[in-house]
C-alpha cells in the first residue's frame, strides 16, 4: 500500500474509534436504535468518500452535520411510507385481480418468441420492446434501413403466423389419442 493511502486509512480509522459510539448514540436519539446503525454506517460510508474535504480542524462537526442529513432523509423516508400505507388502508377495499390471463398470454409470445430465429428475435426485441426506430435498429444491427425494413416485415409476418398457429392449437377442441387405432401421444 502506498503511504499516502496509508496515512488516509489511519486518519479514517482515529475518526472512526473516536466518533463511533457518539454518532450512534446521536442517530439513536433520531431515529431509533434499530436505524441507528444505518446512519452511521452512511455517515461513515460519505466520510470515507470525501475524506479530502472533511476539515481537519473540526472533523467531529462535519461527521455530526453529515449524519443529521442522512437522519433527515431517513425521516423523510419514513414520512412517506407510513403515509403511503396508511392510504392504502385508508382505501378499505382489498382487491384481488387474477392476472392469470395476461401472464399466460405472456408466457405464450414468449414461448413463440423464442421459437423463432436468434436475428428474428433479435430484431423483434430491438424494435418492438426497447423501441428502437428503423434507423437505430439498422444501425445496431449494421445494415442498411432498407434491408433493416425488409428483415422486420419477414420476421413480424413469421411471429404472427406462429403466434395464430398457438392460438389455433389452445383454441381447439382437446383430442386424446386412441390407442386402439394407433395414435401417436408425441405432439
Amino acid at each position: 500500500m502506498e503511504p499516502e493511502h496509508t496515512a488516509e486509512r489511519q486518519r479514517f480509522e482515529e475518526l472512526f474509534d473516536a466518533h463511533y459510539a457518539e454518532l450512534t448514540r446521536f442517530a439513536a436519539r433520531r431515529v431509533g436504535a434499530d436505524a441507528a446503525g444505518d446512519v452511521v454506517a452512511a455517515t461513515f460510508l460519505v466520510a470515507w468518500r470525501r475524506l479530502a474535504d472533511l476539515p481537519t480542524d473540526h472533523p467531529r462537526a462535519w461527521l455530526y452535520a453529515t449524519a443529521r442529513q442522512i437522519v433527515a432523509n431517513e425521516v423523510r423516508g419514513r414520512t412517506r411510507w407510513d403515509r403511503l400505507t396508511a392510504k392504502a388502508a385508508a382505501s378499505g377495499e382489498t382487491r384481488v385481480e387474477d392476472h392469470s390471463a395476461q401472464v399466460d398470454e405472456q408466457l405464450r409470445v414468449r414461448a413463440v418468441l423464442d421459437s423463432l430465429s436468434p436475428a428474428d428475435q433479435e430484431l423483434l426485441r430491438l424494435t418492438e420492446w426497447d423501441g428502437l426506430d428503423v434507423a437505430e435498429a439498422a444501425l445496431v444491427l449494421r445494415c442498411s434501413r432498407t434491408a433493416l425494413k425488409v428483415r422486420l416485415h419477414r420476421a413480424r409476418r413469421r411471429f404472427a403466423q406462429r403466434l395464430l398457429a398457438t392460438e389455433d392449437r389452445d383454441t381447439a377442441p382437446v383430442r386424446r389419442p386412441s390407442i386402439i387405432a394407433g395414435g401417436s401421444t408425441s405432439s
